[in-house]
């Protein structure tokens, strides 16, 4: 059986769509963590490499985008104002990683 993926999970070729543990995998393979600090998870899409280098972030149902260079919020949704402080002051502190691991994901 043959299998495209998408942001809307994995189809199957015949056209039925495919379980929510596959979709689950898909994002999963698609969105590798950087680093996982004061309850917040940084992270990439792995669709996103032709974007200047950036990492999201999440905590529960909330969600924001930042550029690194400079370190600036493109979107958020969901998080207070001082947990976008916070978020911002994190990812100051671990830039270097996150470009590093940047580059390692995406091979620019």
């Amino acid at each position: 059986m043959v299998a495209w993926a998408s942001r809307s999970g994995l189809t199957l070729v015949n056209g039925s769509s495919s379980s929510k543990i596959l979709t689950s995998f898909w994002w999963y393979l698609t969105m590798p963590t950087v680093l996982r600090i004061k309850g917040y998870r940084f992270f990439f899409f792995s669709l996103e490499g032709h974007e200047p280098p950036h990492v999201h972030v999440e905590s529960a149902e909330r969600v924001a985008k930042l550029w690194l260079r400079p370190v600036a919020l493109a979107k958020s949704r969901g998080f207070r104002r001082n947990e976008l402080t916070e978020i911002r002051w994190l990812v100051e502190e671990n830039v270097v990683l996150i470009e590093e691991r940047w580059h390692e994901h995406f091979g620019h």
